[in-house]
C-alpha cells in the first residue's frame, strides 16, 4: 500500500491523520512484512483512527471486531442460521438426514463474522481489532490461528486461508496485560500523547476557524492537565472537543470564567475537575 515512510506521512495526512515519524514508519513495515500491528495506549490518542486513516488512503475495506466483555467465537469468526436451518429441516421432513445435513451446513447458511469476513475478502481489506484487552483471553488463541496463518477452520466446511491477507490493526487501552504468544505475532506501538508542537497542528487541522493564540492556549493548558495527577486525563479527542467548544462560544482568549464554564468538555470527573480548578495557573501556561 506505501513506497516509503514519507509516502505513509503524506497519504494520512491527507485524510486529516498527522501521524508521528515513529507511527509513519511503523505502519510501512507492518505493510511492507505483512505483519499485524498491535497499537497501545490511552483512549482517545487516535488508534482506532488510525486504522480508518489507513484504510481510507489503500481504498480498502475496514473490517472491524469490537471486542467487549464475553465476545466469543460466534461474534467474532462466524456462526450458523439456525431460524433458516430449522425451516430448511421442516421443509424437507421426506429426506435423509444425511441428505439434509449435506444441504444445512453449507455457505447459504453460514453468518460470516469480521475475523471470517475479512479472511475471505478478495478485495483490500483493512481488519480492526478494536479494544483487543476488553475481549476474554480465550478469545487471543482464536486471535492465534488467525492472525498466524490467516486460515479459519470451519469443521463442517473446512479450512479457509486467506487468498489476500488483511492489513490487521489490533488496539489496546492496557486494562490487562495481552499475551506473548499475541505480541510476537504483531508489530508493537505504543501511542502516547502527542507533543505540543503536533497537537497545535492537530487542532488548526481539526479547528480552522479558531484563531493561532487561542490553539496555542488550549494545547498548553492541556499539557499542564495532563500534569497534574488526575483520574482521567484529557485526550486528543477532548483538545479538539473544547476547541471546537471555545469557538462555539466566540471565546477570543481563555480567562478564568470560560475555563470554569467548559472544564467538563475536557474532563469527565468532578473530582478532576475541583483539583483543576484549585492547581490550574493560567498565567503560568
Amino acid at each position: 500500500m506505501f513506497t516509503s515512510v514519507d509516502d505513509v506521512s503524506a497519504r494520512l495526512a491527507e485524510t486529516g491523520y498527522l501521524a508521528a515519524p515513529a507511527v509513519a514508519t511503523t505502519v510501512f513495515l507492518a505493510d511492507r512484512l505483512g505483519k499485524p500491528l498491535l497499537v497501545e495506549g490511552p483512549a482517545g490518542v487516535g488508534k482506532t483512527e488510525l486504522a480508518k486513516a489507513v484504510a481510507q488512503v489503500a481504498g480498502a475495506r475496514l473490517v472491524r471486531l469490537q471486542c467487549y466483555e464475553g465476545v466469543d467465537e460466534s461474534r467474532a469468526l462466524y456462526e450458523w442460521n439456525h431460524a433458516k436451518q430449522l425451516l430448511r429441516i421442516s421443509a424437507g421432513r421426506d429426506e435423509t438426514w444425511d441428505e439434509t445435513r449435506t444441504d444445512i451446513f453449507s455457505e447459504e447458511f453460514l453468518l460470516p463474522r469480521p475475523l471470517l469476513t475479512a479472511i475471505r475478502g478478495d478485495e483490500p481489506t483493512v481488519l480492526l481489532i478494536d479494544e483487543t484487552d476488553k475481549a476474554d483471553v480465550e478469545v487471543e488463541g482464536l486471535l492465534l490461528e488467525v492472525l498466524s496463518d490467516f486460515q479459519v477452520t470451519v469443521p463442517e466446511l473446512g479450512t479457509i486461508t486467506a487468498s489476500r491477507r488483511p492489513f490487521v490493526v489490533l488496539t489496546s487501552n492496557a486494562t490487562r496485560e495481552l499475551s506473548e504468544a499475541l505480541r510476537r505475532r504483531c508489530l508493537f506501538l505504543h501511542l502516547g500523547f502527542p507533543d505540543e508542537e503536533l497537537e497545535r497542528r492537530i487542532v488548526r487541522l481539526k479547528v480552522p476557524g479558531l484563531d493561532t493564540a487561542l490553539t496555542e492556549s488550549v494545547v498548553r493548558v492541556v499539557a499542564a492537565l495532563r500534569a497534574m495527577d488526575l483520574r482521567k486525563v484529557p485526550s486528543v479527542a477532548e483538545t479538539i472537543d473544547w476547541a471546537r467548544t471555545l469557538l462555539a462560544l466566540g471565546a477570543t482568549t481563555l480567562d478564568e470564567t470560560v475555563v470554569r464554564d467548559s472544564l467538563g468538555v475536557i474532563l469527565k470527573h468532578q473530582d478532576d475537575i475541583l483539583k483543576a480548578g484549585a492547581k490550574l495557573d493560567l498565567d503560568a501556561v
